[in-house]
């Protein structure tokens, strides 16, 4: 996640900001509908989209099988997402195309990392608790510690929600802060809110500021494992906060949706919302990402839909 802008700071924790933030949902429900549709974005538009947004894939395998195996083969995929002659009649052979980090639990770490080897494809790791976030904190940051240990460069944690729940914007502070020093210089950190696990848009937004003064890199939607993850509206919210902190104290955080993402059109859709209200900047990498395990194999049939003019079947286009 090496980036030009300035990575973002522990801030001290301003109260009377994180309280009165304010949302109207209705006017949030009006401008996710205002968002270009797949129709008005044309044809060569969406294949460069569909491509950039390749690059900001966190491509994920979070299972209770994980297997070496499959970890190796999800980062030979991460290596080469398009085969060489997709790349060829697109015209960008020449280009390194990859995704933006791969995504395992703490004790598949070492297996990508020697996977990535020789790349620079960064190894994100879960954390703190994954997917509840429900152990006793002690365990939570040795956790942290151990992926950051076996090489990875990114870690996303998860925040206690009864925190945002009961209002309790210290404690929760206070934990995000210790997940941020815990990764000092060695990794980036990435907080999942859980936004599906939240009661109100007003608690996503505080819950986001909390977690950017707490020093997060990025703030994420979801872990993929609740009963409602990325929704465009949680999206709206977080992206306004990010714009928000980032008018007042200079530092740019990035945004990563999560969870039931699963076709290419939901991309463009995620991608115009960036582009409107934080400006180009988080349409790449190193403030954009998209965690995603399936997502790939869609994005892969609609540049071939582009390029031939007919769609693949999908075992054409394996994962592995």
């Amino acid at each position: 996640m090496d980036s030009n802008h300035n990575r973002n700071q522990v801030m001290p924790l301003d109260l009377g900001w994180v309280m009165r933030a304010r949302v109207n949902r209705s006017a949030v429900e009006r401008r996710i509908t205002s968002l270009p549709a797949r129709r008005s974005i044309k044809k060569e538009w969406q294949a460069a989209w569909f491509l950039r947004a390749i690059t900001c894939l966190d491509l994920t395998t979070l299972a209770g099988d994980d297997t070496p195996g499959r970890v190796r083969r999800l980062c030979a995929k991460a290596i080469q997402p398009l085969r060489p002659d997709m790349l060829t009649a697109l015209g960008i052979s020449d280009q390194k195309i990859h995704v933006g980090a791969v995504c395992v639990y703490p004790s598949r770490v070492r297996d990508a990392v020697e996977a990535l080897k020789g790349t620079d494809i960064p190894v994100a790791s879960v954390a703190t608790g994954f997917p509840a976030g429900q152990t006793p904190l002690p365990q939570r940051i040795a956790e942290i510690e151990q992926a950051i240990e076996a090489g990875a460069r990114e870690i996303d944690v998860v925040i206690t929600r009864t925190h945002v729940l009961t209002g309790n914007w210290q404690a929760l502070y206070d934990e995000v802060r210790q997940f941020r020093e815990t990764c000092g210089d060695s990794a980036h950190m990435k907080t999942i809110l859980a936004t599906g696990d939240l009661a109100t848009l007003k608690q996503v937004y505080q819950a986001s500021l909390v977690a950017m003064m707490a020093g997060s890199d990025f703030i994420k939607t979801s872990t993929g494992k609740e009963s409602v993850n990325a929704t465009l509206e949680f999206g709206l919210v977080m992206a306004r906060a990010i714009r928000e902190y980032w008018e007042r104290t200079g530092y740019q955080v990035g945004f990563k949706p999560a969870g039931g993402l699963s076709k290419a059109k939901q991309t463009l859709a995620w991608q115009a919302m960036m582009k409107e209200e934080l400006g180009v900047d988080w349409l790449m990498p190193d403030l954009f990402r998209i965690g995603a395990s399936g997502l790939l194999t869609d994005l892969e049939r609609q540049l071939y839909h582009y390029i031939t003019g007919h769609y693949a079947a999908r075992h054409h286009m394996p994962m592995g």
